[in-house]
């Protein structure tokens, strides 16, 4: 696993990139001592080539090569019944060949931006190796996108192609009458019909040579959009070095990701597997690249996520590393919270990402799912640069982590100052790591936004729009979006903390928690709460839900009294079926608060 050793040159074929174990910077050696963070960090230092492909790195060196040519890129996963087709790498890379001739012929060159509006499946990986080989920008989108935001992101990015399948067709030809520029609409499966060109055919009678482009580390290779939680979405530009900036925290936090980091020796069998969304950071730069970077086959599974499927995944696959965020876990817990007496998991390491995990979860990922979950942050601009590797160093329960290899973390003031420990800030990442040399995580910009891009930073740091607090030892504790805080009777407010004593209580599955308008106070804490399967089957449906709901909020009341401040507690409590949420998994507390901020302005109407 070679993470620091790229040399200043592309990555030789008969030397694949990443087929190494870690460099002696990131091996620690075998001393007795439990946290070896301080030894890693200060020793490890980003070596980038200048010239660098993702594509090239996750498939091409592999494809190669006739002992790697053969091994699993991706495997799929049909629900009820387990292991379905399987790809190898040469496979992955002949079908990218033969794409990128068909694009090729349609006109995409390199730079020019190629949406790709598909699930997890394998022509999803065809598409992004295809476009990436070309030296185009790959601009992921979600098949969760209906036909608006689709063509906010097509007019925006200017993109003139568009790659689909039947999940994702109608909405691209609904957007479409609202994009003069997509001139293309190429479709795989069942959508090859309805789009201008059907991919299965046309990839058939296609050669399956391709000459990929050479690029420079330094040019784009993925456009993907911010959740848009606050304003409008904002394209970050990502250049092909980001991959290299993101190896260190994704190896840390899946526990070296089956070598063993005391030894140089080849690494066990791993295999990959999360539900995040390929068309999102997450699912991307955290599951779908790192897996093929370091030869390791992927799960893929085209349907809807349920603990229960979950679960059959990671037991039929035999997964190994997982990345399932909070959301997920939650509801694992709440719906198999005796795992063991049901499966039998292979499970080596999980990260998880998106909002706090909290104590409940991670109590349960140990005593239950067999692992100690390494927590992790990052957002699409500079991602996988905080969390946890439980292998190396401790994790504290409920802490986001502290700074990844290779990247210079802090909590900072308004005014760019680094706050002492205890005392809540900004977190922010230096562009140049601790040797002073240049971080290759952070992105190119916000696309055609220089005004955003210039506000993203204070000097050299990169703030994030989250806070949190460091304590003596350097971990970071998540408090909330920087919009997410408020004050209520004069108190700030971190909702995290709230909503995580709330899912302790087996009543919860899943909270938010916002302000609601007082005249007295500014703000009450309002809860919105999602009952858990069990407590919800015994909700009457009558007259007698009122009495239900009042007696589970006293209880969900004197709970969050009885474990935090005073203030903290809950006033109010609202039930619903569901929290809004973003396509990446995070609760839209933003929604809920224009809600009850709605909500007052009727009230307060004569």
């Amino acid at each position: 696993m070679n993470i620091s050793r790229h040399q200043d040159r592309p990555a030789a074929p008969q030397e694949p990139v990443g087929s190494q174990p870690p460099p002696a910077a990131m091996r620690p050696a075998r001393s007795g001592a439990t946290d070896r963070y301080a030894t890693i960090h200060q020793g490890f230092v980003w070596k980038v080539p200048k010239r660098f492909n993702m594509a090239q790195a996750c498939c091409g060196q592999w494809a190669a090569q006739a002992s790697t040519a053969k091994r699993h890129a991706v495997r799929e996963h049909v629900a009820g019944q387990g292991l379905g087709r399987s790809w190898t790498f040469g496979q992955l890379q002949q079908d990218a060949n033969r794409l990128s001739r068909l694009l090729r012929s349609q006109g995409v060159q390199r730079g020019d931006r190629v949406a790709i509006v598909m699930p997890q499946r394998y022509e999803t990986a065809v598409a992004y190796m295809a476009v990436l080989q070309m030296g185009a920008v790959a601009m992921p989108l979600s098949m969760l996108f209906g036909p608006e935001a689709l063509s906010f992101r097509i007019i925006d990015s200017q993109a003139r192609v568009a790659v689909c399948d039947e999940s994702t067709v109608q909405a691209l030809l609904q957007a479409r009458a609202d994009c003069p520029g997509l001139q293309t609409l190429l479709g795989f499966g069942d959508a090859g019909t309805l789009a201008d060109l059907d991919l299965n055919q046309a990839m058939a009678a296609s050669a399956s040579t391709f000459k990929s482009v050479s690029t420079w580390a330094e040019e784009p290779a993925v456009l993907i959009y911010t959740s848009g939680t606050t304003g409008n979405p904002k394209g970050a530009l990502i250049p092909h070095r980001a991959l290299i900036g993101n190896l260190t925290g994704f190896v840390c936090s899946q526990n070296w990701f089956g070598f063993d980091p005391f030894k140089v020796e080849r690494p066990s069998k791993a295999v990959f597997w999360s539900p995040a969304d390929w068309a999102w950071t997450g699912g991307l730069m955290d599951a779908l690249l790192p897996s093929l970077y370091f030869g390791r086959p992927i799960v893929a599974f085209n349907g809807r996520f349920s603990p229960e499927v979950a679960f059959e995944i990671l037991q039929s696959h035999a997964v190994t590393h997982t990345f399932l965020f909070p959301t997920a876990l939650k509801a694992m817990m709440k719906a198999v919270p005796e795992v063991k007496a049901h499966y039998r998991l292979k499970l080596q390491a999980m990260m998880s990402a998106g909002e706090a995990v909290g104590d409940a979860v991670f109590g349960y990922c140990q005593q239950q799912l067999g692992v100690t979950v390494n927590e992790m942050f990052g957002q699409t601009e500079i991602n996988y640069v905080v969390g946890n590797c439980a292998r190396l160093w401790p994790a504290k329960p409920g802490s986001m982590g502290k700074g990844y290899p290779g990247h210079q973390v802090a909590v900072i003031d308004e005014a760019g100052q680094l706050c002492p420990p205890g005392t809540p800030g900004e977190v922010a990442v230096n562009r140049f790591d601790v040797h002073g040399q240049p971080d290759p995580v952070f992105f190119l910009g916000y696309w055609n936004n220089e005004k955003a891009t210039k506000a993203k930073y204070t000097g050299d740091w990169c703030r994030t729009g989250d806070m949190a607090v460091a304590d003596e030892d350097g971990y970071l504790w998540y408090q909330g979006r920087t919009d997410d805080m408020f004050k209520a009777a004069g108190y700030r407010i971190g909702p995290g903390e709230i909503e995580n004593c709330l899912v302790k209580h087996p009543a919860v599955a899943n909270a938010a928690v916002v302000p609601k308008p007082d005249k007295d106070r500014g703000a009450l804490v309002k809860a919105y709460v999602v009952m858990s399967p069990d407590w919800q089957s015994h909700r009457p449906t009558g007259p007698g839900q009122r009495a239900f709901d009042d007696e589970v909020r006293r209880e969900l009341q004197a709970h969050v009294r009885g474990l935090l401040a005073p203030y903290e507690y809950p006033k109010e409590i609202e039930f619903i079926d569901q929290l809004p949420m973003t396509t990446t998994g995070k609760v839209q507390r933003r929604v809920l608060r224009l809600q009850e901020e709605a909500r007052d302005e009727k009230r307060m109407e004569p």
